[in-house]
């Protein structure tokens, strides 16, 4: 017979599952880390991307000049020639937790180059962002959830092709930042403990910090409040996790200097105050019905709620005079890109540009977070059985999480911990259930027969026996023996009572069992679904995300080709030009410029400034002439342009001419599309319009293009150029890569654009000032 389960067995029981749970999140966190380490490891320790380039030199700038200097940075090198405020015009939180892991570093003599802590930050930040994931799941469902949720994490592609190291982007640690605010403010809702609340609001401050996703936050927390008190889930500990993350979160947002009075002032926080101000009159109606009679509380709730919604009504006329004025309501432009999906494309064509702010496709969601796509409704319907505030949470976040993953892809990294957590706990309900079930079917009988047993001897009979004992040795009256048989008697209806309530619940559990040989197989088929699970995310995180854009590969049957282009041409620009040069080329290589050559850009990739990069785009698209004058008025020397034609590399200047097209054309109107079309259709052949084959960027892409197979295929858009012959007028080819890739070119000065008109003019007698005027056109752009 089994003996039962005492206090301290139990005790070292929960105490072992808590020393497990811990090196099982040790080893998740390291499998996080080493996972995004196959760019390393196959390529080398390089910044990866456009953006990270700017971070990185930021840091470096900090590291070097000290926290003042940086909030008041002005940029010279950039937005030529309007400059930057680098301070007031960036997230600090990347830059801030860098720069404070290399200087624990030195002072702990680990000599480290700045380079080296901003490879290796976001894989860091991902082993904290699944323990963060760990402890948010515990919070809804319970640590076994919280453990699945966290391996699933730490593997999920999504993730990981923002986090591989080189990747030293915001979203590196916003992520983390994002899991870890909803974590306490679920803490905060399940303890209602004021030093939660103060944490969440810390928290939200540095989420504020590392990234502009931060609305995500300020708008789901009201959204789930909002919907508590309709359910009619409102309590205090509601308050305490809500009416501090308000007050104190908005004052703390409002010191980053990015964010500023927009933290009051847009629309995007709006919901916020809001509920701010319903929550206050919920708590103070709840309040009136404590100390007042049901007559007097409905006269007094009457008054509230007239008052709250004079109040309501007038913050909300407020409100709507002070974004009256804005064309946009007071959103922002991608605000409005992921409310309405269509804006961007017909009001905005720089944010509709960008290949991450399009939308995703179905099989993007399988490659991202693969088979987590079949679990999350599984989860979904677990967090209704049953439903608590933090499992409505949780409900909440993945819902409006796959709204904004349809519309942009690169908002694929917010659904990641959503999918994740609820897979996390599909997974845990599922494993519970089938193991349960096998428990049931080979332990359940021998424990109920060994617990029948042992009733006489469970603890609540051993003390009856023990008294009776006491009692019959002791005492004799006829008094004490009748008190003595009418309790045996009750204690023998109550156990009789419950051994049926414990029969009950056994037939109610035997219904609810799974057939041995069903739970064997279900087991089975998560150990799979797990490994494919892992096998996919491995393969994503050496292969598709570990690549570094400014070095390319290709293989081959001949072997690995390695393309190097960019740091080739970076290098020339640095080793041949002069320092004060200007370089002019698309938005998408300004960062790099700045930060590899060392050298003035007109734009980058902040996009601040929408005519600025009109400018450039018409230059591109405009005549050999006149986009000299363009580029003369900006104190161009050199211009920039990506070619992959002659390797097959897509995503050249080619084919983002159109965008430079419609965004040049929204600002200066005699660029017109249609012209850069043949019937509907953009094309680069003998087909092609004579204005697409005259344009700037046309020529600087195909210059002595036939010279390399004698017919100029373009091996991109698989077909021959229509124009191959031609000689630049304006410009002159000063270095092209090893295989094409990026082209530089330098503006001919402007004595030898006239000297053949002067020669012509030879035979005249004298030339006078006003005839010199007239030769040379005045610069419409300056």
């Amino acid at each position: 017979m089994s003996s039962p389960v005492t206090a301290s067995e139990r005790t070292v029981r929960h105490a072992f599952g808590n020393v497990l749970a811990f090196f099982v999140l040790i080893l998740i966190g390291v499998l996080a880390f080493s996972i995004r380490l196959f760019s390393v490891i196959k390529y080398e320790s390089v910044i990866h991307e456009f953006d990270p380039y700017f971070n990185y030199r930021v840091t470096q700038f900090l590291t070097r000049n000290g926290i003042y200097d940086f909030w008041n940075w002005f940029d010279d090198r950039t937005w030529y020639p309007l400059g930057r405020v680098i301070g007031g015009t960036v997230y600090p939180g990347l830059t801030l937790t860098a720069g404070t892991l290399w200087w624990v570093l030195h002072s702990l003599n680990i000599p480290l180059s700045v380079e080296t802590v901003c490879v290796f930050t976001a894989p860091t930040f991902s082993a904290f962002a699944s323990w963060a994931t760990y402890l948010l799941t515990k919070e809804v469902k319970g640590p076994g959830a919280g453990l699945a949720a966290a391996a699933l994490l730490g593997m999920v592609p999504s993730y990981i092709s923002r986090s591989v190291a080189g990747s030293y982007d915001n979203e590196a640690v916003a992520i983390f930042a994002l899991i870890f605010t909803f974590f306490l403010y679920i803490k905060t809702l399940n303890t209602g403990s004021l030093f939660y609340a103060t944490l969440n609001a810390i928290s939200y401050f540095y989420m504020v910090c590392s990234w502009g996703g931060y609305t995500f936050i300020i708008n789901l927390i009201p959204m789930h409040v909002l919907l508590c008190i309709v359910t009619g889930r409102y309590s205090p500990r509601l308050y305490i996790a809500y009416a501090p993350l308000v007050v104190l979160g908005t004052l703390l947002a409002a010191l980053v200097p990015v964010v500023g009075f927009n933290a009051v002032m847009t629309s995007e926080h709006f919901a916020s105050f809001l509920v701010f101000i319903i929550i206050h009159v919920v708590a103070l109606v709840y309040y009136i019905k404590g100390i007042l009679s049901p007559r007097m509380f409905k006269v007094a709730v009457t008054l509230v709620l007239s008052i709250g919604l004079a109040v309501c009504c007038a913050v909300i006329a407020i409100l709507i005079a002070v974004v009256a004025s804005s064309p946009t309501k007071g959103w922002s432009g991608r605000s409005l890109s992921l409310l309405d999906p269509t804006y961007a494309s017909k009001y905005i064509p720089i944010i509709a540009s960008v290949s991450e702010h399009q939308p995703p496709t179905w099989p993007s969601y399988f490659m991202d977070i693969n088979v987590l796509a079949f679990l999350v409704p599984a989860g979904i319907i677990a967090c209704f059985l049953p439903l608590s505030d933090a499992s409505s949470f949780a409900v909440l976040y993945i819902v409006t999480s796959v709204y904004f993953s349809g519309v942009m892809v690169r908002l694929m990294l917010v659904l990641a911990p959503a999918a994740c957590i609820m897979s996390g706990i599909a997974l845990s309900e599922a494993f519970d259930a089938l193991t349960g079930s096998i428990k049931f079917h080979l332990l359940g009988f021998s424990i109920e027969n060994s617990q029948a047993g042992a009733g006489d001897a469970s603890p609540d009979n051993v003390p009856a026996q023990k008294n009776a004992v006491k009692s019959d040795a002791s005492e004799n009256t006829l008094k004490e023996r009748t008190s003595r048989k009418s309790k045996k008697k009750e204690k023998e209806r109550e156990k009789e009572e419950q051994d049926g309530k414990s029969s009950l619940k056994s037939q109610i559990k035997r219904l609810q069992v799974l057939p041995f040989e069903a739970s064997i197989i279900g087991v089975f088929l998560l150990i799979l679904l797990g490994a494919f699970y892992a096998v996919h995310c491995v393969w994503a995180a050496a292969e598709a995300y570990s690549a570094p854009s400014i070095v390319l590969t290709s293989h081959t049957q001949s072997g690995l080709h390695v393309f190097d282009d960019f740091r080739e041409a970076y290098a020339w620009l640095r080793h041949n030009t002069e320092v004060d040069d200007k370089v002019a080329s698309w938005w998408d290589y300004g960062y790099q410029t700045t930060a590899m050559a060392n050298r003035t850009v007109i734009v980058d990739n902040n996009t601040w400034n929408n005519t600025h990069i009109a400018t450039v785009g018409t230059a591109m698209s405009s005549p050999e002439k006149a986009a000299w004058e363009i580029f003369n008025s900006l104190d161009v020397k050199y211009v920039l342009v990506v070619f992959g034609g002659l390797v097959g590399y897509p995503s050249d200047d080619i084919n983002k001419f159109l965008w430079m097209v419609r965004i040049g054309g929204g600002v200066f109107p005699h660029i017109k599309e249609p012209d850069y079309l043949r019937d509907g259709q953009y094309r680069i052949d003998s087909q092609a319009t004579p204005t697409m084959l005259n344009c700037l960027m046309y020529k600087l892409s195909y210059y002595r293009f036939v010279d390399t197979d004698g017919k100029g295929f373009d091996r991109v858009r698989q077909t021959e150029i229509g124009k191959k012959y031609f000689k630049l007028t304006h410009f002159e080819e000063v270095f092209t890569t090893h295989h094409w890739m990026v082209r530089i070119y330098k503006l001919k000065p402007q004595k030898n654009r006239i000297r053949g008109k002067s020669k012509k003019s030879k035979s005249k007698a004298s030339s006078t000032a006003s005839s010199t005027k007239r030769r040379i056109n005045k610069n419409p752009w300056l």
